[in-house]
């Protein structure tokens, strides 16, 4: 009898069905110390073709089991311009900074749409206003730049959202535009244009520990706190300034102090947007240093030099 090759036969021993193993709901507790900021890795020159551009990560908890690691962040910021303005427009003597923030498709959990809703237009508002306190735009008249951000994996609420009752409350959102003003200073700074400091920002939150106790921690991750208020801020810290601040929640009488923390965290942040803003400089200057030219003396050559003798 011949085998029928249009059909999949079954095979010949016996089959187990597969097992899996059930994830955790309950929200993953906090690792890290109240005062201990994720690791950022942040790289500057990452897209040529743009004036300026930098890539923004904060990997999730090594140490959390791999079923219930949360998302991490990942962004990109590119900077187009300074470029002259059409002759049409009108004068403006300051650079025109516009701001464009929008999520990939696949960031969240839920399935973005290609078209900006109203918490990306929120976002980049934020941001806009952030680095409109930085930029001298007096030295780029009748121009504009655009800085344009894609956040290629979010944050989400996660299982500690929903333990509090407030899924959907946005907490990731403070992370995100954190990370949005770090990394778009570092590509403002690759694309030369002229600031009056670095600019990078910073959350704070009131969160519930495991003992149903209110305490505040840099950096929350959202998806291990039952958070109460949040704090972000754009901090400038050689002239003390907070360019940009964005509170969720009640914060009650600990406002004081949760805005405090917060320019602690955009601190932290600026440790290593220093270092990565430093070592692009660094890079750039060593390649347009002028090779070495080859000695052309008689002795570099392996010829003797000629002996002039006076009798």
């Amino acid at each position: 009898m011949q085998a029928d090759r249009r059909r999949l036969n079954a095979p010949a021993g016996g089959t187990a069905p597969p097992v899996f193993a059930s994830a955790n709901t309950s929200p993953p507790r906090r690792r890290r110390k109240a005062d201990e900021h994720r690791k950022i890795f942040l790289q500057t020159g990452i897209v040529p073709s743009a004036a300026g551009s930098a890539y923004y990560e904060l990997p999730p908890d090594p140490a959390t089991p791999p079923l219930t690691r949360k998302s991490s962040l990942k962004i990109t910021c590119t900077v187009h311009g300074p470029r002259p303005l059409p002759r049409n427009a009108a004068f403006s003597p300051n650079l025109l900074l516009t701001t464009h923030v929008k999520y990939a498709p696949f960031a969240t959990k839920t399935r973005r749409g290609y078209v900006r809703d109203s918490s990306e237009r929120d976002l980049g508002l934020h941001l806009e206003t952030a680095l409109r306190g930085v930029v001298i735009g007096e030295r780029w008249p009748k121009s504009a730049a655009d800085v344009v951000i894609t956040v290629l994996e979010g944050e989400d609420d996660g299982p500690a959202g929903a333990h509090s009752g407030d899924m959907g409350s946005g907490w990731g959102m403070l992370s995100v535009l954190a990370g949005c003003i770090t990394v778009a200073s570092a590509a403002i700074v690759d694309a030369g244009i002229d600031c009056v400091d670095l600019v990078s920002g910073g959350v704070a939150a009131l969160v519930h520990d495991q003992s149903s106790e209110i305490t505040t921690v840099l950096d929350p991750a959202p998806a291990e706190h039952v958070t109460r208020a949040a704090c972000l801020v754009a901090y400038l810290q050689s002239r003390d300034e907070i360019t940009e601040m964005w509170m969720k929640g009640d914060a009650g009488g600990d406002l004081g102090g949760l805005i405090e923390s917060a320019v602690q965290s955009a601190t932290l942040a600026r440790t290593v947007l220093v270092e990565a803003v430093k070592d692009s400089t660094e890079a750039r200057v060593a390649a347009m240093s002028p090779p070495e030219l080859p000695s052309t003396d008689a002795a570099s050559k392996g010829r003797p030099k000629d002996v002039v003798t006076t009798g």
